[in-house]
C-alpha cells in the first residue's frame, strides 16, 4: 500500500515541478503517473544494471549520488516514451531526480 501512495505522491510532485520549472512539460496528472510508473520500472530493471558497476567503481561510498544520476537518466529515457512529457536537458531531469529522492526519503521517514 505504501508503494502505491508513494507513486501517487511522486506523480503529484512531478506535476508540481512541471508547473514550477519551464523546462519540464507534463500534460496531465495521468501522464505524470504513467511517467512515474515507467521510471520506477526502468529503475528496477535497467537502473539496477547501471547502478551495480557504478557502485563497484565508487566502492559503494557514493551510492546516493549514483542512484540520483541513474534516476535522472531514466527520467530522460521516459521522455522518449511519452508524448505528453518533455524534459529539456539533463539538468532539469537531475533536479527532478533529486526532489523525488528527497520526497521519497521524507515519505519513508513519515510512513
Amino acid at each position: 500500500m505504501g508503494f502505491i501512495i508513494e507513486l501517487l505522491l511522486n506523480a503529484l510532485v512531478l506535476l508540481i515541478l512541471s508547473n514550477v520549472m519551464k523546462t519540464v512539460h507534463v500534460r496531465s496528472y495521468s501522464t505524470a503517473l504513467g511517467v512515474i510508473v515507467v521510471v520506477a520500472l526502468l529503475n528496477a530493471t535497467v537502473g539496477a544494471l547501471l547502478r551495480l558497476p557504478l557502485n563497484l567503481v565508487t566502492l559503494f561510498l557514493l551510492s546516493f549520488i549514483v542512484r540520483v544520476i541513474v534516476t535522472a537518466v531514466m527520467i530522460k529515457l521516459a521522455d522518449v516514451f511519452f508524448k505528453g512529457f518533455k524534459v529539456d536537458g539533463f539538468k532539469p531531469a537531475l533536479i527532478i531526480a533529486i526532489v523525488l529522492a528527497l520526497v521519497g526519503a521524507a515519505f519513508s521517514f513519515i510512513w
